[in-house]
């Protein structure tokens, strides 16, 4: 609701009925003082943050989600790009190992799945 500009004026004039004019220019003086203070420690202490340190961490951190949608949006999208990284790493994998047949002097592994025939056994 905040204060209108006449609620501000009936309140210096009863101020000024109970306190008196010097009192009061005390009072706005000292007040001055003290907002005058509050802005040099501010000014001090954003001068003393590492600044180039925290845009880093603040370019690092994702977004506050706003909305449920959001955040499950954000909590998927890390997961599908796991699912991709492992599908590309599938994909390579096979094509690493399909350079050469496996052989142990000259013959070819038998592997599991190799049923023995009647040429493996005169061999």
């Amino acid at each position: 609701m905040g204060f209108h500009a006449l609620d501000w004026v009936v309140i210096l004039v009863i101020g000024l009925l109970i306190f008196g004019p010097k009192a009061i220019q005390s009072m706005a003086r000292n007040a001055g003082k003290t907002v005058g203070q509050a802005k040099t420690a501010k000014d001090k202490l954003l001068s003393e943050l590492p600044m180039e340190e925290l845009n880093e961490v603040r370019q690092n951190i994702s977004r506050i989600p706003m909305s449920p949608q959001q955040a499950v949006q954000m909590l998927l999208t890390p997961e599908q790009e796991r699912k991709q990284e492992a599908q590309k790493a599938q994909e390579e994998k096979p094509a690493a190992t399909e350079e050469k047949p496996a052989t142990t002097e000259g013959k070819p592994v038998v592997h599991e799945e190799h049923t023995p025939t009647s040429a493996d056994l005169h061999q």
